[in-house]
C-alpha cells in the first residue's frame, strides 16, 4: 500500500505499482455498474491545483474524486491571486486552512510537487499531475493499466512486453514516468525520435535508442506516441513539422505494412497529422480512448490509497 504522497513513478516499488493497478481494476469493476458513486472519501476534500492548462488530467481527477464522494475544489492559476503574485507557499497555506486532504498539483516547474510535499505548508497528500518536463506518474500508471488490460490481463505484471516511446522524449514528463513504471513492471522500453529530441542521459536508464521508426515498430508490441511540445521548445529541434511527420509520424498505412499487429497509445492531446494521423488514431490499433477511460479508475485508486489514509 502506498502512503504519503505520489510524486514520481521512480518512488514506487513494483509491489506498490501492482497494488495500485489491482485496486484500479476493482474500482473500475464496481463503477461499471449502475451505481458509479462510492462513499469511500465522503467528508474528504480534494483540491485540483493547476498552474498549467489541462483538460484530460484535471477532468479525470475531478471525476475520480467525485465518484469516491469527496468534496472537490478546482483551482486554476488563471483568474486567481497567483496572477497577482501570490506564492506557492501562500496558496498552500490557504488550502491547509480550508482543510484539504489531498492536493493534485500540475505546475510548469520541475520539482514543484516535491517542494510542496517537503515543506510544512500543508499536511495533505500531494499527487503530482505533471511538473515541468520532469514526471507525470498517474499517466504512467494508467498507461501500464491499459497495456496490461489489452496484452497481459492474465498476468500480474508486464514481463515480456516491448514498449516503444516515440516522439519528443526530451520535453516529455510522460516519457520519464513511463520508463520508470514500465521497467519496474517487467516491460522492455525503447525510444525513437529525432536525435535532437532524445536526452543524452536516456541510455543510463537502461533504455535503447533507435532512430529508424519502421525498424523499431517491427520490434515493439506497443507504440506510445508523444506530442511534439512546441510550447516548451525555445529553439528549433527539427526543420519543420512536415519533415517530422515524414520520418516519425505514424499513419495507418505504416501500421498495416508491419509484419505484426501492434497497439498505439497517446497521452493526448494529439497533434493530428503530425505525430499521429487521424486514420491511425481512430483505427483498430488505437487504444487511446481506453487510456482516457482507465485514467479515472487509476486516479480513483491513487486518491483512495492516499486521501483515504489521511486521518
Amino acid at each position: 500500500m502506498i502512503t504519503g504522497h505520489l510524486l514520481s513513478a521512480a518512488d514506487l516499488s513494483k509491489d506498490e505499482a501492482l497494488n495500485l493497478l489491482s485496486t484500479a481494476k476493482e474500482l473500475a469493476a464496481i463503477t461499471d455498474g449502475p451505481n458509479k458513486k462510492l462513499p469511500t472519501l465522503r467528508g474528504k476534500t480534494v483540491v485540483n491545483l493547476f498552474f498549467e492548462d489541462s483538460t484530460r488530467t484535471r477532468i479525470s481527477f475531478e471525476t475520480a474524486a467525485k465518484r469516491l464522494s469527496a468534496d472537490v475544489i478546482n483551482f486554476s492559476a488563471k483568474g486567481s491571486s497567483v496572477s497577482k503574485g501570490e506564492s506557492l507557499k501562500d496558496t498552500a497555506q490557504t488550502l491547509q486552512a480550508m482543510g484539504a486532504d489531498a492536493v493534485v498539483i500540475r505546475h510548469g516547474s520541475s520539482g514543484a510537487a516535491k517542494r510542496l510535499a517537503d515543506t510544512q505548508w500543508i499536511q495533505a497528500a500531494i499527487i503530482n499531475a505533471g511538473d515541468g518536463t520532469h514526471e507525470h506518474p498517474t499517466q504512467a500508471l494508467l498507461d501500464a493499466f491499459t497495456i496490461k488490460q489489452h496484452l497481459r490481463n492474465d498476468k500480474s505484471d508486464l514481463t515480456g512486453i516491448r514498449v516503444l516511446i516515440v516522439g519528443d522524449i526530451l520535453h516529455s514528463r510522460v516519457a520519464l514516468s513511463n520508463i520508470f513504471c514500465l521497467q519496474k513492471l517487467g516491460a522492455e522500453v525503447r525510444v525513437c525520435g529525432p536525435v535532437t529530441l532524445i536526452p543524452k542521459y536516456i541510455e543510463s536508464l537502461g533504455v535503447k535508442v533507435e532512430l529508424d521508426l519502421h525498424k523499431i515498430l517491427e520490434w515493439c508490441d506497443v507504440a506510445n506516441v508523444l506530442r511534439i511540445q512546441l510550447e516548451r521548445q525555445q529553439i528549433k529541434y527539427f526543420p519543420s513539422l512536415r519533415e517530422y511527420s515524414l520520418y516519425y509520424g505514424i499513419n495507418k498505412k505504416l501500421l498495416d505494412s508491419l509484419n505484426k499487429e501492434i497497439v498505439v497509445m497517446h497521452p493526448g492531446p494529439i497533434n493530428r497529422g503530425v505525430e499521429l494521423s487521424s486514420d491511425a488514431a481512430d483505427s483498430s490499433h488505437s487504444i487511446i480512448l481506453d487510456q482516457v477511460e482507465n485514467g479515472v479508475a487509476v486516479r480513483m485508486a491513487v486518491l483512495y490509497l492516499l486521501a483515504g489514509a489521511k486521518g
